[in-house]
């Protein structure tokens, strides 16, 4: 009976316990009921409970976090859309010249093995690479091994990968060698040496004991210029100032910079429209290329360095400014400019975007360039969004149209 009671008085004082730890923790999930009269007694301090300061602490983390805006500045440091690379092939390892040697073989006879190829320089595109800021201006391929006794082969050297962005051209001495512009698609900057004979090569029945061995020879030297044409379905063109940035901040989660004041973009942006089906052929890339001036197409300005990319989209959204007195006349310049560059790329599929409709008289100018420019124009404000969803739409509907052309025939070879 006494080990009962015992076992009784155990049981009690445990649940006593459990009743005190569950009342705790329900006072620190609640945060409304005092811990002073739940705290424990001096004698017990030594335990350890449950911590209720740290939730009350804690330093608040923001968990949805935007994307952070790099300045200008910066920008134009980490995006390098041109290169100048000097790429060498690996040097092909020695033969070796050398006899076997073993005890009563007095004539082993030649045993030197050929060496090794050196390593070829090839050029891969990588979807996570944007720009070639991360391209040094001199690459080495890896050396073959030498030859060695035994007729054994050197090791090769092993291929080195230059990982390069998609839309990279690879040119020597103005001439267009490769146009990479497919994930994984692969072109070699230049070829290894061939590795050197060993003596055992020479053996004939003439020569029954060649000494001779040849060395390797040296890989393949070549200077080649790298350009990058970016790759994207829709591109934004348009004067300085037009809004172009400001628009594509709206449409996409793209952040080039914009100010209150007025300044250019340096350096082309891409950025991504997302729809509702999920399909990944529909997702619609945007670029905002730099803004164009009179004199592009012969280098003025910032010129050819960036008309460039703008021959690889599909679609053109000519962005008009409406705060200039005659709109109209930036879409004739625009198309010059292009024209002069290139003959097809006023002739691609194209929309009109009038920016800046939440400004004063700017549906005064946007009706007179209704009546001046033929063709839709869809008027647009990026400050405040309005008809951001119209646009979207009829780029989408251009975007399928076009793509359903395309099965048929492919009007630009460029693409």
């Amino acid at each position: 009976m006494e080990s009962v009671a015992m076992q009784t008085v155990q049981s009690l004082s445990r649940l006593r316990g459990l009743a005190h730890t569950f009342q705790l923790c329900r006072a620190v999930t609640s945060q409304t009921v005092s811990f002073e009269g739940l705290l424990p007694a001096p004698h017990v301090s030594h335990l350890r409970f449950l911590s209720t300061g740290s939730p009350l602490c804690a330093k608040p983390r923001n968990l949805i976090k935007g994307k952070r805006d790099v300045s200008e500045k910066k920008l134009t440091r980490y995006f390098v859309d041109h290169r100048k690379v000097r790429v060498v092939g690996g040097t092909g390892g020695d033969g070796a010249s050398c006899f076997h040697s073993e005890p009563r073989k007095e004539f082993g006879g030649p045993n030197g093995g050929d060496g090794g190829n050196g390593g070829h320089v090839i050029f891969k595109v990588d979807p996570c690479v944007k720009s070639f800021s991360s391209i040094a201006p001199v690459y080495q391929g890896f050396e073959g091994e030498s030859g060695r006794s035994k007729n054994c082969y050197g090791k090769c050297g092993e291929t080195l990968y230059i990982k390069v962005p998609i839309g990279t051209l690879v040119k020597e001495d103005g001439v267009t060698l490769a146009d990479l512009s497919t994930p994984g698609e692969e072109f070699v900057a230049s070829y290894g040496g061939i590795g050197g004979k060993g003596n055992r090569f020479f053996l004939s029945n003439e020569n029954r004991a060649p000494v001779m061995a040849t060395p390797g020879s040296p890989g393949e030297e070549r200077c080649l210029q790298l350009e990058l044409k970016t790759m994207a379905h829709a591109g934004m063109v348009g004067f300085p100032n037009a809004g172009k940035s400001s628009l594509l901040r709206l449409l996409t989660n793209a952040r080039p910079a914009v100010a209150a004041y007025p300044f250019t973009t340096l350096n082309p942006h891409v950025g991504v429209i997302n729809y509702q089906d999920y399909e990944q052929i529909a997702v619609i890339l945007v670029a905002d290329v730099p803004g164009i001036i009179e004199g592009a197409h012969q280098n003025r300005g910032l010129g050819l360095s960036f008309l460039r990319h703008i021959e690889r989209c599909r679609i053109l959204l000519y962005v008009l400014d409406l705060t200039h007195p005659e709109p109209w006349t930036q879409l004739n310049s625009l198309q010059y400019e292009l024209g002069q560059f290139d003959e097809s790329l006023p002739l691609r599929p194209h929309l009109i975007v009038a920016n800046k409709l939440d400004l004063p008289n700017a549906r005064r100018s946007l009706e007179v360039l209704r009546k001046e420019v033929k063709g839709r124009i869809i008027a647009v404000s990026a400050l405040t969004g309005e008809n951001a969803e119209e646009l979207i739409h009829h780029l989408r509907e251009l975007y399928d149209g076009h793509r359903q052309e395309g099965k048929i025939a492919e009007p630009y070879m460029g693409w």
